[in-house]
């Protein structure tokens, strides 16, 4: 099995650190790349820990934010990655079993350590299920090609101007 790859920002640090020792307890491999000097944002954590994914040096993630909802906006944006933000252990399993998630998003201002250990549980357990969903993930991967390339070279919104 392939280390989790595991990220926060500063939002989450304490929920990130109790989930590292709940891995290590269990003698789960990990590798976390959240800054040693914590001052990065969201979406470079998210990209860091999706591209690693998506080369293959890991076959799942967790990233961690106020909300989670920024880290799966961010992981999603790189090809071919799949991030659910999960709240509750129904969701995760789920996240799992039927859109075969690479990676899962919790909020730490939204959810407890315990509730936290429960879903990476249940999304550490849970296998793709295949059938049905299959071709549902399917589309998921050629419509992004699709809009890809579609959208290739458009001018993107300058974020400094929108401050």
């Amino acid at each position: 099995m392939l280390p989790i790859a595991i990220g926060a920002d500063d939002a989450a640090i304490t929920l990130k650190e109790t989930l590292v020792a709940y891995l290590q307890q269990r003698h789960i491999p990990f590798t976390d790349y959240t800054d040693a000097i914590r001052d990065s944002d969201y979406p470079d954590i998210a990209v860091r820990v999706a591209q690693a994914i998506r080369e293959a040096h890991h076959q799942r993630g967790i990233l961690l934010c106020g909300t989670g909802i920024g880290m799966s906006i961010m992981a999603n944006k790189v090809p071919g990655i799949r991030a659910a933000q999960c709240h509750d252990t129904y969701s995760a399993q789920r996240a799992r079993k039927s859109n075969d998630a690479h990676i899962i998003t919790l909020g730490a201002r939204v959810i407890g350590p315990e509730l936290a250990k429960a879903i990476v549980d249940a999304w550490l357990i849970a296998e793709f299920e295949g059938g049905g969903s299959t071709i549902k993930v399917a589309k998921i991967g050629n419509y992004e090609q699709i809009f890809s390339e579609k959208y290739r070279g458009e001018l993107r919104i300058n974020a400094s101007t929108h401050r």
